[in-house]
């Protein structure tokens, strides 16, 4: 059975690039019938934000990644935490030191930062130590650390699924903490024992892990375990190419939730940064995803995560794939944290029908059509400009306004039309002034479809508020 898995750190806002490389480690599962698995890797406790492991969790629920429960290897059923096994990892960094993979390294902090100034790195001095005093200065409790001994001379071979067979030179690969002094593993460590245990067959990850593979792959072989399979997924990069990050980018999930980004919007965008359907399709289903996926069709470039790319393949969704109705509930939050009502669903339907040509992200809605929802609604400097030339004609068209009866779009055209004909004037010399007390913008949806949405009493009002009466 194929089972992946992602390991995400909680020190911070729940990441992008997690939930791209939480997508094909869910893909590739479900593509074999297998289990995709989540593991907390909370070892790093001056970085360990409370709150963020729940922040991740229900990021991946909101964006439609499911996760699947494994077998219990220390720890209650997953998510697993590392922090919650300690003593599996002290446990298995003492069976490297029995089997000579490891050695224990006394130096304190001064003595390392020396060592790094002179050498350039750990220069494996305590290998030289032998195990009967290490394990002695050990007992009396001095402070240390285990180290992996990497076997030198020697190299080490890596099969990247993607990339193929890469051989490093072992006197390249350094001899990496695995416990540190606190007890707690260090990645290395942790990531091996875990993957392990919980029998992982295929590691899925970013490419800037490639290059501790080989690490990997020496604790892999120094346990006698055997080895998964490795596929190092393409970075996402900032518009400049550099690794996407905060400084540049959002990288937050919850901050594309609070923009009113769809989840299905966004894991499609995630699904184009390193796959390409066959039959060269932007807008598809997870399930049509997991049917066309392949490796062959992954491509190892740099994907570049365009913000504006997104928006519009987010406003495709709202137009295009997502039905009236669910727009229009997805859009209720949005509305009412902006203050906005409405009398009822089929008015906030219609209203969402009419603005879905011209919002990208559910919380523009209410930005972009607030005269839809309030009364309070703001005034562009040009449309105040409009409505202030236009205010004899509106003193003209409230009368006709309130004699009307019929108050569809059609009946309001031809009014309108007709008045304007009568005067001598072009239709937006009528119109324009209208929409711009009706609405405070003169960028808007049709004039006739906001009337009939408004409603006879809602226009006369307005009218009567611009024109300095009372209804």
């Amino acid at each position: 059975m194929v089972v992946t898995r992602i390991a995400p750190s909680p020190t911070g806002d729940p990441h992008v690039g997690t939930a791209y490389i939480a997508l094909f480690n869910h893909v590739w599962a479900r593509k074999n019938g297998g289990r995709f698995l989540v593991r907390i890797e909370d070892t790093d406790r001056a970085r360990y934000v409370p709150g963020a492991e729940a922040r991740i969790l229900a990021a991946l629920r909101w964006l439609g990644i499911p996760y699947d429960e494994g077998p219990d290897i220390g720890g209650p059923r997953g998510p697993y935490r590392q922090s919650e096994r300690l003593p599996l990892y002290q446990k298995h960094a003492e069976e490297l030191l029995k089997r000579g993979w490891a050695y224990r390294a006394f130096e304190t902090p001064e003595e390392l930062e020396r060592i790094r100034k002179e050498k350039g790195g750990y220069d494996g001095r305590a290998r030289n130590i032998p195990p009967e005093e290490a394990e002695e200065r050990a007992r009396r409790g001095e402070p240390h650390v285990i180290r992996l001994k990497v076997p030198r001379p020697g190299t080490t071979e890596v099969r990247d699924e993607l990339r193929g067979l890469v051989a490093y030179d072992n006197a390249e690969i350094p001899d990496v903490v695995l416990l540190k002094s606190d007890g707690y593993p260090t990645y290395h460590l942790a990531n091996v024992v875990d993957d392990h245990l919980m029998g992982v067959t295929d590691v899925i990850r970013a490419e800037e892990w490639l290059v501790s593979t080989p690490i990997h792959v020496l604790l892999y072989r120094a346990f006698g375990w055997p080895v998964p399979r490795f596929y190092h997924m393409p970075l996402l990069r900032n518009p400049d190419k550099t690794k996407i990050s905060k400084r540049k980018s959002h990288t937050s999930l919850e901050w594309y939730k609070a923009e009113g980004f769809l989840p299905e919007a966004l894991r499609n965008y995630l699904a184009l940064m390193g796959f390409s359907m066959p039959d060269g399709r932007e807008i598809f289903t997870l399930e049509e995803l997991v049917q066309a996926f392949t490796w062959e069709r992954v491509s190892l470039g740099g994907p570049v995560f365009d913000l504006e790319k997104l928006r519009w393949m987010n406003g495709k969704y709202i137009r295009e794939v997502l039905p009236l109705e669910e727009v229009a509930e997805r859009a209720k939050p949005f509305l009412e944290a902006a203050g906005c009502a409405w009398p009822d669903e089929a008015y906030l339907r219609r209203a969402v029908a009419l603005m879905r040509p011209r919002f990208d992200t559910l919380r523009e809605l209410p930005e972009k059509a607030p005269y839809l929802f309030r009364e309070d609604y703001p005034f562009s400097e040009k449309a105040q400009e409009k409505l202030q030339e236009g205010l004899p004609i509106l003193q003209e068209v409230r009368p006709l306004l309130e004699a009307q009866a019929d108050w569809g779009e059609t009946a309001l055209e031809a009014l309108l039309r007709g008045f304007a004909g009568e005067r001598g004037l072009k239709l937006g010399q009528v119109a324009q002034p209208l929409r711009a007390a009706l609405t405070g913008s003169l960028e808007t949806p049709g004039l006739f479809e906001i009337m009939a949405l408004l409603g006879k009493e809602r226009v006369l009002s307005r009218l009567a508020q611009v024109l300095g009466n009372r209804p």
